[in-house]
């Protein structure tokens, strides 16, 4: 089986030596092309948002789970989640571009599709500007430039009136928590950390080694944050920010600083980011507001 998807991958792959399209991926490889792509998968919900914004979102031909924006990206043939690629339906949806998250997923699967010689592309922005890289890079390898381009700069103008407006604000000091049970969070190498930045805040785990890393209870409670910011529950089952009502000496809880969010707005690395940033930067705001 394996051998006779290799083979039929590199059936339809060849010729990619003269390719006129080359750009830099964030894993640091090369991903040529010898003409734009017309059949692209997408391995992320964040991909498939910036591919659309950047013009290509009627050449996504598959896509994972949760893959759920624009409205439009509900209507593709799913080929996964993060735990589990289809490498059956991938091929047979005759991709000419992947585009995979490093992250999200898993290593042996990646590993499967490098092999079959379909160009691929490694999404994994850390920070907001790359982001807008990334549309400007997809632009590129689906000829769709000019939308890319606009997209771009739209969100980089943004981000920039954001920073103007609370990059030099007072600190404050934040914990992000992106579940509950286990207590997850995220370090300073994920873009919702870089927002938090943006916002003039400071991510009280940014300094972990592992980018959503679990955390102890105790270990919040002593480094002791101004602001806790999470999702909105999505079901009734998740007590969410909840949590730490019973934390009577926690600043965040003494100074009614519990704020919730949609969570994809910041944890996705996509177009919408700004307006994830934007709800952020008023919720620390208040925070530096209830110090009087």
């Amino acid at each position: 089986m394996r051998k006779r998807l290799v083979f039929a991958a590199l059936a339809l792959w060849t010729g990619l030596a003269g390719a006129a399209i080359t750009v830099v991926d964030d894993a640091g490889r090369r991903v040529v092309l010898a003409a734009p792509a017309q059949r692209v998968v997408s391995m992320a919900p964040h991909v498939t948002e910036l591919l659309f914004a950047a013009g290509g979102g009627a050449r996504i031909v598959g896509a994972m789970s949760y893959s759920d924006y624009p409205p439009a990206a509900r209507t593709i043939p799913l080929v996964g989640d993060n735990s589990q690629i289809d490498m059956e339906r991938v091929l047979a949806l005759k991709p000419d571009l992947l585009v995979v998250w490093q992250s999200g997923n898993t290593a042996r699967q990646l590993e499967q599709l490098r092999q079959l010689g379909i160009p691929m592309f490694y999404s994994e922005p850390a920070r907001m500007d790359q982001v807008a890289g990334s549309m400007l890079r997809f632009g590129q390898l689906l000829g769709t430039g000019t939308v890319a381009q606009a997209a771009a700069a739209s969100f980089r103008a943004r981000i920039a009136a954001l920073e103007a407006r609370y990059g030099k604000r007072p600190p404050v000091k934040v914990f992000y928590q992106v579940w509950e049970k286990p207590l997850y969070t995220l370090n300073g190498q994920h873009v919702a950390s870089d927002a938090i930045r943006l916002c003039g805040g400071e991510n009280i785990f940014a300094a972990l080694a592992v980018k959503a890393p679990s955390v102890g209870v105790e270990a919040v409670l002593q480094a002791n944050p101004e602001a806790i910011v999470g999702s909105t529950p999505y079901d009734a089952s998740e007590q969410g920010l909840a949590i730490w009502a019973p934390y009577k000496t926690l600043l965040a809880v003494q100074k009614g600083n519990l704020f919730t969010l949609d969570g994809e707005l910041l944890t996705r690395a996509g177009p919408r980011l700004p307006d994830g940033a934007a709800i952020l930067c008023e919720k620390l705001e208040l925070a530096r507001q209830r110090r009087r």
